[in-house]
């Protein structure tokens, strides 16, 4: 009996503790819900805090754009400032010069021949058809080289000793019109920084002028006239080092075919030698 009063007690305990145990956890389920709630309204804030910060980070970006302005723009600027007359005269010597040096460049492109085809339709022509028929060979082919070939051909029956004469006398000729413009080409490399160095001078003179008219020297009365002499003195230099550059490459052109024709014209006294002996058996 007393075993069995203990049994219900511990069952009474137990009972009664899990549902005390239940009634304190009923409440904590509005206690999450109010939390959950809650979340949204502080990301909300964070939101809100964070959209000012990105329209602070915008705002110096935007500065900076407007501090460093296009290049188009800074070169205009530039170009006012080292003064109108002198900038645009040293400009045109880049305009005329860059011209020069382009029709240069294509009249030299176009002059270039394939010798070794040319010089192998030259002989079977003259085995074919003779003379007349080198001559047509030639006639049709565009090039300084097929030029040579045609003046020193057609003196054949001069004999051999006047065909030689012929091309080398006829080879200076195309060499004065690979050369033709290149005077013209360093002249405006000259002109180009002397021009520079010109307005340098005449920047340099107004700069002492503010300084005398003033009585003293300051660096805003100097800075005037010593901006117009560096920026006309770079613009003149930069000018002639691009036209140099082109001005090289013409002449390394212009030597390749020299070499060229030099080469040929001793190939085709060849052919002319053995075609001689061979209608003198």
């Amino acid at each position: 009996m007393k075993k069995l009063l203990a049994t219900l007690t511990v069952l009474a305990m137990i009972t009664f503790g899990n549902v005390a145990v239940m009634a304190q956890d009923a409440p904590a389920a509005p206690a999450q819900e109010e939390v959950k709630q809650e979340v949204p309204a502080t990301d909300t804030a964070a939101v809100e805090e964070e959209a000012p910060a990105q329209e602070e980070t915008v705002a110096p970006a935007e500065e900076a754009t407007a501090e460093h302005p296009a290049l188009h723009k800074t070169l205009k600027t530039k170009f006012i400032e080292g003064g109108a007359g002198f900038m645009a005269a040293t400009l045109l010597c880049l305009v005329f010069g860059l011209a020069l040096c382009i029709e240069r460049i294509i009249y030299l492109s176009l002059s270039k021949t394939n010798t070794k085809k040319l010089l192998e339709e030259i002989e079977a022509a003259l085995k074919k058809g003779g003379v007349n028929a080198a001559l047509e060979v030639c006639r049709n082919t565009r090039g300084p080289v097929a030029s040579i070939f045609y003046q020193g051909l057609s003196r054949y029956d001069e004999g051999i000793e006047v065909v030689e004469k012929t091309v080398s006398s006829y080879g200076g000729v195309q060499l004065g019109l690979l050369e033709k413009n290149l005077s013209w080409i360093s002249l405006f490399i000259s002109i180009a920084p002397s021009l520079g160095f010109l307005g340098t001078i005449i920047g340099m003179i107004e700069a002492f002028d503010k300084i005398q008219q003033v009585g003293d020297i300051s660096a805003t009365v100097v800075a005037g006239g010593i901006k117009v002499a560096l920026l006309t003195t770079l613009l003149g230099l930069i000018i002639a080092i691009v036209l140099q550059i082109f001005y090289n490459y013409i002449l390394s052109l212009i030597e390749g075919l020299v070499n060229e024709m030099e080469d040929s014209s001793i190939s085709l006294l060849d052919l002319v030698v053995e075609y001689a002996e061979a209608n003198k058996k």
